[in-house]
């Protein structure tokens, strides 16, 4: 009986590889391919508006702050201590303030970054579905990710992922400095 369950087991085995050495496999750059997209230079654009708007209120912020520090250090010496009291009171609220405001406008504008991205992203995804499951791939791996790869063990799709997103084939990404990365 042993012996049976052996064969058996070693049949299933060899079937199975036969059937794994047959699996297509492709490739892309995704991170890549997201910052390519037409819809992420809308969204940076939208989320760089909106961290613009964010610093000049900070700035206004930090101006009207330092303005009341001046006068406070200006004429500390010669206020009662009521009036000093009340002074560092407000100091250390419109410090409080400028400190609140830092950490909820970062939040923001985070949830605002997913909520423009997660979009762009399902996008992306699908396309990479439609596309694998039209040249018969089991298996599509992010390059980015991946200790190694041979590049000529799978197929990639980048140029089909590209066409198929609207990205012209020769757009790159380029660093801060116009540079391609």
């Amino acid at each position: 009986m042993k012996k049976f369950l052996f064969v058996i087991a070693a049949l299933v085995a060899s079937v199975a590889m036969a059937d794994a050495q047959n699996l297509k496999f492709g490739y892309v750059n995704y991170n890549e391919i997201i910052m390519l997209m037409p819809e992420t230079d809308s969204a940076r654009t939208n989320l760089s508006v909106a961290q613009k708007d964010a610093d000049e209120i900070y700035q206004g912020m930090v101006e009207e702050y330092n303005i009341k520090l001046e006068q406070y250090q200006q004429k500390v010496g010669s206020w009662t201590p009521a009036v000093r009291e009340s002074k560092e009171r407000e100091l250390a609220e419109m410090q409080q303030r400028i400190n609140d405001y830092t950490s909820s406008i970062q939040m923001e504008l985070n949830q605002m970054q997913q909520n423009l991205m997660a979009p762009i992203v399902q996008k992306a995804v699908e396309a990479v579905g439609r596309i694998s499951k039209a040249q018969g791939l089991a298996l599509v791996f992010d390059t980015t990710t991946l200790l190694y790869f041979d590049p000529a063990q799978g197929t990639d799709i980048t140029k089909e992922l590209k066409a198929e997103l609207g990205i012209p084939e020769d757009k790159v990404v380029t660093n801060n400095m116009g540079q391609q990365m």
